[in-house]
């Protein structure tokens, strides 16, 4: 069995497409261009890109992936060992969720307004739609709404968990509120 994912796995690296827009880019420009629009680095982006692609019913192929990083990565120069891809991805998924965390309490916290935040949201797509892109992918039009549903539904829960850790007491006379006048504001 472990021969046929092997087998497969070698045929996926040379039939790899992704990452084509970056053929002749280098890795400090790809750094640096990520770097003024997103939390993580052309390193942790790629390793993260290609772990999603690489994963098996048992994982995902660090090894495979590491070894074969410069030729599946125009702008990888070197191979890496398990452990790197290991702690590269790591990484990156630390960083998103911080990233998720940091927007989620700047909405929460009212330091944003409802069209500042659309704005946001705006952007993140917009930026998440173009990488997306330049990995050699697309997304469907059902899947940019549906994730833009579940961010919508994120967002919703989080504002109505927010009302009621503020507004549970009047601010004027501190008389606990109803139900009623928390789902009016």
């Amino acid at each position: 069995m472990p021969e046929e994912t092997n087998s497969s796995t070698r045929s996926s690296v040379s039939e790899s497409d992704r990452f084509e827009r970056l053929e002749s880019a280098e890795y400090d420009r790809v750094n640096e261009f990520l770097r003024n629009r997103v939390a993580f680095t052309a390193r942790e982006w790629a390793i993260a890109r290609l772990g999603a692609d690489f994963r098996t019913g048992t994982g995902i192929e660090m090894t495979t992936i590491g070894e074969n990083l410069p030729d599946l990565v125009p702008f990888m120069d070197d191979q890496y060992t398990r452990q790197a891809v290991y702690q590269s991805r790591k990484s990156f998924e630390e960083k998103v969720r911080k990233a998720g965390a940091t927007f989620l309490y700047g909405a929460s916290a009212d330091f944003f307004t409802a069209d500042e935040l659309d704005d946001i949201a705006y952007e993140a797509t917009e930026t998440a739609r173009f990488l997306i892109e330049v990995e050699g992918a697309s997304l469907s039009h059902e899947t940019e709404l549906d994730a833009e549903e579940r961010v919508k539904a994120a967002m919703e829960a989080v504002h109505r968990a927010s009302l009621e850790l503020r507004y549970d007491r009047c601010p004027n006379c501190g008389e606990r509120l109803g139900e009623d006048a928390i789902e009016s504001e």
